[in-house]
C-alpha cells in the first residue's frame, strides 16, 4: 500500500489461551497490517511467569514493552477477543495516561464492556451478582468452559488429563483478572471514556456475548462506535472472518488521518 508505514495489530486472546488462535491472522489480515499477537504471562512460553489477577500485574508484565514499540508514533489498533477485550481497553486507557499515542482503533471481540459482567453467574456460582471464582469447584469450572465450547471432548477433559492439569487453572486465574479489570475501568470511570474509535465484533451464534451487550462499549469512546457481526460462536477467533474484517478496519484507520469520519460513515 502507498499510504504509509503498514499498521500494527496487537491482539490478546480470550481466557485460558495462548497466542495460538491469532497464528492465521498474520495471513488472514490482508496487506497493511502486520499482526503482533501478545502473550499473557505463565501460559506458552511466559509459562513460568505468575499469571496475572490484577490491574497492576498485568500492567507490569505488558504496559513497558508495548509502550516502546507503540512511542515512535506509527499508526496501531488493539483488538481483543473475550478476556482481550478488557484486557486491551485497560491497555489502551494506561498508555493514553503515560502522554504516548493512543490507537488509532480499540477493536474487541465476543467481549462485554466493563458494566457488563463476564460471566452468567449462575453458571459457575450461587451467588448472585458476584463470580465467586476463588471458591469455585473445578467440576463447576469444567462444566462451564464446556457449555462455552472452549473444553475438548471425553476424556481429553477428564480430571487429570493435560488439558485438565494445564488449563484449568489459566482459565481460573484469567477470570479473575476479568474480574479485576472490570471493577478498576468502573472505578475509574471519572476519567472519563477514550479518544479513541471503538469496533465491537460479535459471532452471529455466540451463546454468551451478544448484540445489546456489544452495544454497551459505546459508553466507552468520544468517538465512532460501530458494531459488527460475523459468522460464528464465541471463538469466531479461530475463523476466517475475524481477520478479514479487522484487518480491512486497519486499512480504514489508516485513512482516517486524513479522512475525517470514513469510520462513523459506515465504511468499516
Amino acid at each position: 500500500m502507498r499510504d504509509g508505514p503498514p499498521c500494527t495489530l496487537y491482539c490478546f486472546a480470550h481466557a485460558g489461551a495462548g497466542v495460538s488462535g491469532f497464528t492465521h491472522w498474520r495471513t488472514g489480515t490482508g496487506p497493511g497490517v502486520t499482526t503482533v499477537p501478545v502473550l499473557l504471562p505463565g501460559r506458552g512460553a511466559r509459562r513460568r511467569e505468575a499469571r496475572a489477577t490484577s490491574r497492576e500485574a498485568l500492567l507490569t508484565a505488558l504496559l513497558g514493552p508495548l509502550a516502546h514499540q507503540v512511542a515512535d508514533g506509527r499508526p496501531y489498533v488493539l483488538y481483543g477477543h473475550s478476556l482481550g477485550g478488557i484486557v486491551a481497553h485497560t491497555l489502551a486507557r494506561a498508555l493514553i495516561d503515560r502522554g504516548l499515542p493512543a490507537p488509532a482503533l480499540l477493536a474487541v471481540g465476543a467481549g462485554p464492556p466493563p458494566q457488563t459482567a463476564a460471566l452468567r453467574h449462575d453458571d459457575i456460582t450461587d451467588l448472585p451478582g458476584r463470580t465467586g471464582l476463588p471458591g469455585i469447584t473445578e467440576e463447576r469450572l469444567l462444566r462451564f468452559a464446556t457449555d462455552l465450547g472452549a473444553a475438548p471432548g471425553g476424556v481429553l477433559a477428564a480430571p487429570g488429563s493435560l488439558w485438565y492439569r494445564s488449563v484449568l487453572p489459566v482459565l481460573r486465574d484469567d477470570l479473575l483478572l476479568a474480574d479485576a479489570l472490570r471493577a478498576a475501568a468502573l472505578a475509574d470511570e471519572a476519567h472519563g471514556p477514550l479518544p479513541v474509535p471503538v469496533l465491537a465484533v460479535g459471532g452471529r451464534d455466540d451463546p454468551v456475548v451478544g448484540a445489546v451487550a456489544l452495544d454497551g462499549w459505546a459508553r466507552w469512546t468520544t468517538g465512532p462506535f460501530v458494531r459488527r457481526t460475523v459468522p460464528g460462536d464465541h471463538f469466531f477467533v479461530r475463523g476466517p472472518h475475524a481477520p478479514r474484517l479487522i484487518g480491512r478496519a486497519c486499512r480504514v484507520v489508516r485513512r482516517t488521518r486524513r479522512v475525517p469520519g470514513l469510520i462513523s460513515g459506515g465504511q468499516l
